[in-house]
Parts: structure tokens; C-alpha cells; sequence
């Protein structure tokens, strides 16, 4: 029976192949820590949980949305003197 991945091992974690995630595979997913996951969902840079029956769980497709929404990912915020 395989282990559950830990935070150091979430590159080598397979695309998920469900929708709904729960709170660390969410973290995972996008690449951060439980605690960070969490204050991005605070500050609205993440979305909320859906809620389903008492579990919360995480829309992979929301999480894409958000993920897409953040600073980065292109030259905009590239500065030449940091060269």
C-alpha cells in the first residue's frame, strides 16, 4: 500500500482524477503548504470550499481558475536591473 505523499513529495504527485479535492490534495494541486493554501483562501486569491454533506471540498476546476488569476506567469513583472 503506497504512503500518502508528503509536502516534499507533491512534484512527484499525478494530476488529480477526481473534481472535488480535499483541503491538502487542494494545497498540493497548486503547489503550496496547507498553511499557505489557507491564507489564500482567507484572502479570496484561492476560492472557498464547497461543502458536501460536513466535508469541504475543493473544485479542481475553481482552484484552476483562481491558480490562473494570480501575478506571474509572463513577462510583466520582469525587471531588467534584476539582471
Amino acid at each position: 500500500m503506497p504512503r500518502p505523499a508528503a509536502s516534499s513529495d507533491v512534484a512527484a504527485l499525478p494530476p488529480p482524477t477526481r473534481r472535488g479535492l480535499k483541503r491538502e490534495e487542494a494545497a498540493a494541486y497548486i503547489g503550496v503548504g496547507g498553511t499557505k493554501f489557507d491564507a489564500m483562501v482567507a484572502d479570496g486569491r484561492m476560492p472557498k470550499a464547497k461543502r458536501i454533506d460536513g466535508r469541504r471540498v475543493w473544485d479542481v476546476r475553481a482552484l484552476d481558475h483562481h491558480f490562473d488569476l494570480l501575478p506571474g506567469g509572463d513577462d510583466s513583472d520582469h525587471n531588467p536591473w534584476d539582471e
